[in-house]
């Protein structure tokens, strides 16, 4: 027999509440890891805020499927939603319940599209709850910014000692852009890696400015870090190539409207993911595209840079992200499958990003209008990528598309910039590879054209196919050949396992030549010797968690 509308709503009811139980306790913890130095756990906590909403998505499904109810009854189900949004009026979590219910109800039925008869589709409405705790702590009138900031840091609240507090307020004092008329900061900490920060505004008369307090946990106590002034150096902080922070909020719609208000550029797809909210992320990322497909014209065409090997690429001229569809075969020198592919993307998903790694969110059965397509784009998607590419009822649906920001390929941007802009791009991509290998993480294929910059002139990389773990590397020398035409040979003269990296050969991949390449060996030369890379890779293996501090070190108080 099949379900009643109400024993539907509440089995779901009863899984996204237990998605919300462990989430919370996997963040609240986060204040006493700091409060002990104990980084390692604060990494557990993320992984297993993470899985989560997928163990609990998996757990509701069985549940219904045991407690007997039968698909066929669309009506129902139907009922059930209804009565969901109705339950969840007054909770705070209301547009993450609704989108758990949606997930159920897609992984349920296998739904290709959107089906409006069983999903939430609208916005839904504001919680009708007050807070129990207050987002803001507000500061009136400041006497003097010394004092303020020793306000902000002791209402903090830490039952850590700090280790020189007054050195640190003498030296913040001189980061800060005056005394401010008032200051409100959110009334929880935003904890992430190694650090701790406190996220606010500040009013000058009329003018608003974004600022953070970054906080650091050293052996020898607390420690003012940095002080980040302006949209800028805040947007940094939740930028969608850095994992997300562990903050506990009781309603997060009002948290996300706050950071918006501080940072407009960065849309609610993007803080919600910057809180840890990913399926919230991808329902806002979603309703974003649908509206800007609705109100523009523009084709989807191949995006910019050298056609990849594995990937399709192709993006919206007016939009700023990019589509990537694997493909169904690839040639001799791609070495793995499909299926590995995806692998190295749930890599990227679960690691620490560091600023490096662009978030790519993985939609299943995506449709997109057929009409918007470029000619001969659809004809390869369709004879490329036909295991995953199909047109049906006018619209072209993607069983699985990974979605990311467009930033501009590094070997473009270095073609046009002038000669500076190119010199602090290479300088910034090997710092890029670095931060990269601090985090355990090879890039594998090092091309120009598979890094990007930001709007912001940051060094990315974004390419995933043969990405791997630097503990899974083995550096090695190239021996000494005792025949020279061994040199001219196609094949190396010695045995070379798959995961054999040769750093002496990187500069041969780097494709750099002339002035930039001069650049790149006064600050990076060391990328090219095996000591760095077996030095990295020892210092993982110890169990160090290497720190890459996500702001500028003008903003520094450790100059």
């Amino acid at each position: 027999m099949s379900l009643a509308p109400e024993q539907i709503a509440a089995l779901i009811a009863i899984g996204f509440q237990s998605y919300r139980r462990r989430f919370q306790s996997s963040t609240r913890r986060a204040a006493a890891r700091f409060e002990s130095r104990d980084w390692p756990s604060i990494r557990r906590d993320d992984l297993e805020r993470f899985d989560a909403y997928g163990s609990n998505l998996a757990a509701t499904i069985e549940s219904l499927v045991d407690a007997g109810y039968d698909t066929g009854d669309r009506e129902a189900w139907s009922d059930a939603r209804s009565l969901f949004r109705i339950q969840h009026a007054s909770d705070p979590y209301t547009e993450i319940a609704e989108t758990f219910f949606n997930s159920v109800a897609r992984r349920l039925f296998s739904t290709e599209g959107i089906d409006p008869q069983i999903e939430f589709l609208g916005v839904p409405p504001k919680p009708t709850i007050l807070p129990t705790h207050p987002l803001l702590r507000v500061y009136d009138r400041p006497s003097d910014v010394r004092s303020l900031l020793a306000d902000l840091l002791r209402e903090c609240r830490f039952h850590a000692s700090w280790a020189d507090i007054h050195r640190n307020l003498d030296a913040a004092v001189d980061l800060m852009p005056g005394c401010p008329d008032r200051v409100e900061v959110v009334d929880r900490l935003f904890y992430r890696g190694k650090g701790a920060y406190l996220i606010g505004r500040m009013f000058h008369g009329a003018t608003q400015t974004p600022f953070a307090l970054a906080i650091r946990h050293r052996r020898s106590g607390l420690q003012l870090s940095a002080v980040l002034v302006g949209e800028e150096d805040v947007a940094i902080l939740f930028s969608y190539t850095r994992s997300a922070f562990l903050v506990s909020v009781d309603i997060p719609s009002h948290l996300v409207a706050f950071l918006s208000d501080l940072l407009p550029k960065r849309k609610p797809a993007e803080l919600y993911a910057s809180i840890g909210f990913r399926k919230q992320a991808k329902t806002e990322r979603y309703r974003d595209l649908a509206r800007y497909l609705e109100t523009s014209t523009d084709k989807l065409v191949y995006a910019d840079g050298v056609p990849g090997l594995v990937m399709i690429v192709f993006t919206l001229g007016g939009y700023d992200v990019v589509f990537k569809v694997i493909r169904d075969h690839f040639p001799p020198q791609k070495n793995f499958t499909p299926a590995a592919v995806a692998g190295k993307y749930r890599i990227v998903a679960r690691h620490d990003r560091a600023g490096r790694l662009v978030e790519a969110q993985r939609f299943v059965d995506l449709r997109l209008p057929r009409d918007r397509f470029d000619e001969v784009l659809l004809n390869e998607l369709l004879s490329e990528a036909a295991r995953s590419v199909e047109i049906h009822n006018g619209d072209v649906n993607f069983k699985v598309v990974y979605v990311e920001r467009r930033v501009i390929p590094l070997d473009i941007f270095l073609r046009e910039a002038g000669s500076d802009d190119a010199a602090r791009a290479i300088i910034d991509y090997g710092t890029a590879i670095k931060n990269l290998a601090a985090t355990n993480i090879f890039p594998g294929d090092m091309l120009l054209k598979n890094f990007g910059v930001t709007s912001r002139g940051r060094i990315v990389f974004y390419d995933y196919d043969e990405l791997c773990e630097i503990t899974e590397c083995k550096f090695r020398r190239f021996p000494q050949l005792d025949d020279p035409l061994d040199e001219l040979s196609a094949t190396p003269p010695f045995g070379v396992g798959p995961n054999d990296v040769f750093p002496e050969e990187l500069p041969r991949f780097l494709g750099l030549t002339g002035e930039l390449r001069e650049v790149f060996d006064v600050y990076h030369s060391d990328l090219f010797d095996i000591d760095f890379w077996q030095g990295v890779q020892d210092r993982i293996v110890a169990g160090e968690i290497i720190e890459i501090l996500p702001y500028r070190r003008s903003r520094t108080l450790e100059q």
